[in-house]
């Protein structure tokens, strides 16, 4: 039977959960909170892009400066995953997936946003150049849980200096709650690329006053405020 993932992965073959017969097992779901995601990626990216901006400004303090092209290598410690490693992606999905990827334009940019998967970016010689020096390692103790995971990246440069950084709870896991302050920030950003000022505003205040709300529709009408007539006739149909 299709798994229903067939779609992204051809060899998707999932083990089966081990059987706990002494009748103590918990789930995870049981211990946890809620994590945000800061960028539109796999979860595991977030620890590698932490990590990467770390090294980098690790690198630039040092260094009083950062230039690209002094990079020789660049080494990520991340826990095994097949799905998540790709080391030339060429596709959107794939750049979402890719701990190369994320952590390479960490390094280019000083940020990974909405933007840096558009197909323009994952196409540029800069970051295929930098991609071409990356390596993969997966240390024995760094296991794939993101209960227990950690991403660790090492720069390495011609002169000589190294900068390694590990990050082992992102800024935004149940660990490492974001502020309500950045929280907004992040719905602002996102959403301003569909919706007008009023709009995206109208909807955080909904949201933040949602107990004092006794009419769903007032959100439904900041979500059509569109700054695309044609979102707007789309938006305008599905709500």
């Amino acid at each position: 039977m299709d798994s229903g993932l067939g779609v992204y992965y051809n060899d998707y073959s999932p083990s089966a959960m081990p059987v706990c017969a002494s009748g103590d097992f918990r789930w995870i779901l049981e211990d946890q909170d809620v994590a945000f995601k800061r960028i539109p990626a796999h979860l595991a990216m977030h620890w590698l892009v932490d990590a990467a901006l770390e090294a980098r400004a690790e690198l630039q303090e040092t260094a009083w400066t950062f230039d690209l092209s002094q990079i020789q290598r660049v080494t990520l410690r991340v826990p095994p995953s097949k799905y998540i490693n790709c080391p030339l992606p060429t596709t959107e999905h794939q750049a979402r997936h890719s701990f190369q990827f994320n952590a390479c334009s960490a390094l280019l940019d000083n940020k990974v946003t909405v933007a840096s998967f558009d197909q323009a970016r994952i196409n540029r010689p800069a970051l295929k150049e930098l991609l071409s020096k990356v390596e993969v390692e997966t240390p024995a103790d760094n296991q794939p849980s993101f209960d227990k995971m950690y991403c660790e990246v090492q720069i390495e440069t011609a002169q000589g200096q190294s900068c390694t950084a590990r990050c082992n709870t992102f800024y935004g896991h149940w660990r490492k709650p974001l502020s309500q302050e950045d929280l907004v920030e992040k719905f602002s950003a996102n959403a301003s690329s569909v919706l007008c000022t009023e709009g995206v505003e109208g909807v955080i205040d909904v949201v933040e006053n949602i107990e004092k709300v006794t009419e769903g529709s007032v959100l439904g009408s900041y979500l059509r405020m569109t700054s695309n007539t044609h979102e707007q006739m789309y938006l305008t149909r599905i709500l």
